[in-house]
């Protein structure tokens, strides 16, 4: 501690710069921003509809990030906003909660800074992903209740000294809605050259509420027409909050990635146009048929998106409306397998997916 007299007598102050650690931190700054630069914009596909509707259907497909999801973007994001806020160091472990897609891309971006990282996801997670997690050299901690991964990582940070990344807090705070090419931005500039460049509606589902919040703060903020519509899954607390607009609990949701057993700080209801209820079994069904007519592997997350976003088409075509839709693929069907994609295990778990396969066959065919 060092002390000058002045006029207005002593000052103190203390130093805790450490050279070392802020030469670590803008080192590491430079690999994630540099891991972005290496990566092109995803790539915005059409799904065929017939031309005459005058309606034109755009999949985002978030499953070409690195790490194979839309949870590159919030990794990144919440990885440089640690790193700026000082939580982040050379030694710090990395925990995060996860029902696994954000967190085999937090694990890809701790290996690439050299940091350890813990998982702590549910037991219910693909196989698949927990290798994903394993390949990048994460760790996976499992919980038998979903509802307790939150208190589990702020049990592992104490216990390691790390920092819990708590995407479900700081995913909305994270990333920077007024562009900087996030994902609000770079539908919109994709969108440009297209017959209804402004979508009626932009349609998207609900894990932390960070994708939802910065494309619906981006449509305000651009003063665009557009409506947004989060697509929810079974069990999830978002539907039934918004809806009433009082707080509920859930059980979670059977599709991964998307829905949770409460409503999470990062969700902000505020920004959100239409919420629609989506069943596990349309979800499901949605993701086989967006196989069946574009071979594109796609997961659970995005069949939800899909189902929300055909009952939007509809709607606009009994209305007599014109217009595009825009949607995401969040992730590949590649992740489940043994899951979504596998008959035997619909069968064990009761889900009959064909009633819904025949509903949107029908749409196409109408």
């Amino acid at each position: 501690m060092a002390e000058f007299t002045g006029y207005s007598g002593a000052m103190k102050h203390v130093d805790r710069h450490d050279p070392a650690d802020r030469a670590w931190v803008s080192e590491a700054v430079q690999a994630v921003e540099a891991d972005a630069n290496r990566s092109c914009d995803t790539h915005l596909h059409v799904f065929p509809l017939p031309s005459h509707w005058g309606i034109d259907l755009y999949l985002k497909d978030e499953s070409v990030h690195p790490t194979g999801s839309l949870k590159h973007r919030l990794a990144r994001s919440l990885f440089l906003y640690g790193l700026a806020n000082g939580w982040i160091g050379p030694t710090t472990t990395i925990i995060e909660a996860s029902s696994g897609s954000t967190a085999v891309s937090e694990a890809y971006f701790a290996r690439l800074l050299g940091l350890p990282f813990i998982a702590v996801i549910p037991a219910t997670t693909s196989p698949e992903k927990r290798e994903i997690i394993e390949f990048y050299g994460g760790k996976c901690h499992l919980v038998d209740d979903p509802g307790a991964i939150y208190e589990e990582s702020h049990r592992l940070a104490a216990e390691t000294g790390g920092h819990y990344m708590d995407q479900f807090t700081y995913a909305e705070r994270a990333t920077d809605w007024r562009g900087n090419n996030n994902i609000a931005e770079s539908i919109f500039q994709q969108m440009a050259l297209e017959r209804h460049p402004d979508p009626a509606w932009i349609v998207v589902g609900a894990g932390t509420g960070g994708t939802s919040a910065t494309i619906g703060r981006y449509i305000r903020y651009r003063r665009h027409r557009t409506r947004l519509c989060v697509a929810d899954p079974e069990g999830s607390a978002f539907y039934p909050s918004w809806a009433s607009g009082e707080e509920h609990a859930g059980r979670g949701s059977r599709i991964e990635g998307i829905g949770r057993p409460r409503v999470e700080p990062s969700f902000l209801p505020t920004v959100i146009d239409r919420m629609t209820l989506v069943p596990d079994a349309l979800s499901i069904a949605a993701m086989h048929w967006v196989r069946e007519v574009t071979r594109r592997d796609v997961g659970g997350s995005t069949g939800t998106n899909i189902a929300a976003a055909v009952a939007v088409i509809r709607e606009m075509r009994e209305n007599g409306e014109r217009g595009s839709v825009v949607t995401l693929i969040c992730d590949g069907g590649e992740r489940y397998r043994h899951t979504y994609g596998d008959q035997r295990w619909l069968d064990e778990t009761g889900i009959d997916i064909e009633p819904h396969l025949a509903d949107l066959r029908r749409f196409l065919a109408g």
